[in-house]
């Protein structure tokens, strides 16, 4: 049985091959992702120096999302970001993404909470899916700096009504986030 509370180590090969040292065997970008969807923190290090390319990893695997058309980031985020690594404000950026995906996780917090009170929801289509993907992404662009703890998974709304309350709550949090950003 796996320690799923240690992160899972991953060694880079000087063939740039990935090794999954719990399962013995190699391991591509994708299964690294699929781990962290999965909830499971990795840590990538090349075997020879004893480096630490977990974050470079992590880029590389959003850069792959974003440019095959799954994107998430938009162009204004990806540019203030380019900017804060040419900016005296890159020593404030870590901090402010930090916070910011911290309220963001606070607000999503806030949202189930206010499902559970709306009525029994059991599970939205989709949306556990889409609360790993959030979770990936927070990990990944904040290197871990919030911890992998996440929302637990939703549940199915029993009624419209509920839907319609999550929508417009979403659209709020959304709002919110957007008038942050600017």
């Amino acid at each position: 049985m796996t320690d799923t509370a240690k992160p899972l180590l991953i060694k880079r090969y000087a063939s740039r091959r990935l090794y999954n040292t719990e399962t013995s065997d190699y391991v591509t970008l994708d299964d690294i992702s699929a781990f962290i969807r999965d909830g499971r923190d990795v840590q990538i290090v090349d075997l020879k120096s004893g480096d630490d390319l977990t974050r470079q990893y992590l880029l590389q695997i959003i850069a792959e999302h974003e440019s095959s058309g799954e994107s998430v980031l938009p162009v204004n985020v990806l540019t203030d970001l380019v900017r804060s690594y040419t900016t005296q404000a890159n020593s404030v950026v870590p901090q402010v993404l930090a916070a910011s995906f911290e309220l963001m996780r606070q607000g999503q917090e806030q949202i189930m909470e206010n499902m559970g009170k709306a009525g029994g929801i059991n599970s939205i289509p989709g949306f556990e899916a889409m609360q790993q993907q959030q979770q990936a992404f927070f990990n990944a662009l904040t290197g871990g700096m919030l911890g992998s703890t996440g929302p637990a998974p939703a549940k199915e709304a029993e009624g419209e009504d509920d839907l319609d309350e999550i929508k417009q709550q979403l659209a709020e949090l959304q709002s919110k986030l957007s008038k942050m950003s600017k």
